[in-house]
């Protein structure tokens, strides 16, 4: 099935992580969920809050900007199924604090040597791979802001 702009399906890497459609890959964001009890914002499209267990979540647009909060360097290519680029090159794995105090695990793109907790990071949502169906698999990192 191709998207509307002729190309191949898309799909998120994991359901309910990023905004619809895909078909502009500019304007998708991460999404969320946020608790109508405690207002706690958690990543993804989620149907328990666990922070207080409600079930009344609305589904929201996460911001494209955050601060790296901390972060590590893989040096070493991960076991199993890589799909990263090859050959291997070492990437930086961070923490990024959203605006609304959310934290979010995601790959760094960049010179790994420049990274620096508390720089200002701009998220980035691209093709990842193709999936088993031929569809394109799209994921985020976040990167340096320009």
């Amino acid at each position: 099935m191709a998207n509307d702009t002729g190309g191949p399906r898309r799909a998120a890497i994991r359901d309910g992580l990023l905004t619809e459609p895909l078909d502009d890959l500019s304007k998708v964001r991460l999404q969320g969920s946020r608790c109508r009890q405690c207002g706690e914002v958690t990543l993804g499209r989620n149907s328990l809050c666990p922070n207080c267990g409600g079930s009344e979540l609305e589904v929201v647009p996460l911001s494209d900007r955050g601060e790296l909060w901390t972060y590590t360097v893989v040096r070493h290519k991960p076991p199993g199924d890589y799909r990263g680029p090859e050959p291997f090159r070492p990437f930086g794995l961070g923490l990024v604090e959203l605006p609304d105090g959310l934290r979010v695990m995601s790959p760094i793109e960049g010179d790994v040597d420049s990274l620096t907790v508390g720089m200002p990071l701009t998220l980035k949502v691209a093709v990842h791979h193709t999936g088993p169906s031929g569809e394109d698999v799209v994921a985020f990192a976040f990167a340096p802001a320009r």
